[in-house]
């Protein structure tokens, strides 16, 4: 089974995705995660990427689909995946299915989590990050045991500064002209379904199982 889980920043793709993995037994593939693994492992190509980085230049969808094509071509991928972050444009869905198809996969499912502004900002502006692990936390909705401390590995936790109200508008404006072209994209596949993801994060989740299920 394989699955990309699509959505506007806040809407809990990540979350999502890691309680979906362990669930399905699928492996948790975020591009973003894939990046900074591949930078501070000092691969070849994460070398690459960090002369754009260091330019303060993104990093070419040429060079993350590398990247992917290796990830999924581990052991732990066999059974399928949770692609979470990726694609975000319809150049990089192509590009995904061109590069599955060589490996003779294909998505299964893109899920759609909706998510309205009113509910990304509340979530995105509480949100605190782990200085250390990256691990996520929220002022009101999972706050930390420790006021300011990873529970994870006892790191201090920040605000990012592109979770600030303004900048989370401005965000979204980008998300909807970029990657509302993905979305129709895997609908006039078949293949998109779509979540209100304002709902519990445990009510979101089942009815993700419920869906890849239905694709078994």
């Amino acid at each position: 089974m394989k699955i990309v889980l699509l959505g506007p920043p806040g809407a809990g793709k990540g979350t999502q995705a890691k309680e979906l993995a362990k669930r399905l037994k699928l492996a948790h593939i975020s591009t973003g995660d894939l990046l900074r693994q591949n930078v501070s492992n000092g691969t070849a190509l994460g070398k690459e990427a960090q002369g754009y980085m260091n330019k303060g230049a993104l990093v070419p969808d040429e060079l993350v689909s590398k990247m992917l094509i290796e990830r999924i071509t581990q052991p732990d991928v066999k059974d399928g995946f949770i692609l979470d972050g990726f694609p975000r444009t319809i150049a990089q869905a192509e590009t995904l299915d061109t590069m599955l198809r060589e490996k003779k996969m294909e998505i299964d499912l893109a899920v759609y989590l909706d998510s309205t502004e009113k509910v990304i900002i509340q979530r995105l502006s509480g949100r605190l990050v782990c200085s250390k692990c990256g691990a996520n936390f929220h002022i009101t909705n999972m706050p930390p045991k420790v006021s300011m401390v990873c529970d994870v590995c006892q790191g201090s936790l920040y605000q990012r500064s592109d979770d600030k109200e303004e900048t989370i508008r401005r965000r979204l404006d980008v998300y909807k002209k970029e990657s509302s072209p993905v979305v129709q994209y895997y609908e006039t596949k078949s293949k998109l379904e779509r979540i209100n993801a304002d709902l519990e994060a445990g009510v979101v989740l089942d009815e993700i199982i419920r869906l890849a299920k239905e694709q078994k």
